[in-house]
């Protein structure tokens, strides 16, 4: 095999050696996990209203239980084969937010519980939060200052 020179002749054998994703395979199971997720938590909902609960307080045991469900699953590694079936389907529901808080938290747990569990347990989640919470600051001043 002779060597590669150029940017082009290592691209193309990139592509040789590369196989190709499944997109359309992909994106079904995304949704229909996704779905899923999403009808576990409507269930939840419905329940917690049939039992005469109100609607936010419905809502915060919904996110409590489905929050609670992920992490035990990612503490059992079930989540992790669930997140490598489905994508986007298991982590753009509030369960990919408890995820990627408790895969850090187990992972680093060899390290003592001060500096590993409670140090690194927001290394993945700790940016969405910050940008996120900022986000919604500026949102709000420029929607309270556009009245």
């Amino acid at each position: 095999m002779k060597p590669i020179e150029t940017k082009q002749e290592y691209s193309n054998y990139v592509d040789q050696k590369s196989p190709n994703s499944p997109i359309l395979k992909n994106c079904f199971n995304a949704f229909w996990v996704g779905g899923l997720i999403c009808s576990i938590g409507q269930l939840i909902f419905d329940f917690c209203k049939f039992q005469g609960i109100d609607e936010t307080s419905s809502s915060t045991i919904v996110s409590i239980i489905l929050i609670g469900i992920a992490a035990i699953l990612t503490g059992l590694n079930i989540f992790n084969k669930i997140g490598k079936f489905a994508g986007a389907g298991s982590l753009i529901p509030i369960t990919g937010f408890a995820n990627s808080i408790v895969s850090p938290a187990i992972e680093y747990k060899s390290e003592g519980y001060i500096m590993g569990v409670g140090g690194k347990m927001f290394t993945v989640a700790g940016p969405v939060l910050v940008f996120g919470i900022s986000a919604s600051v500026i949102i709000g001043i420029i929607a309270t200052l556009s009245l």
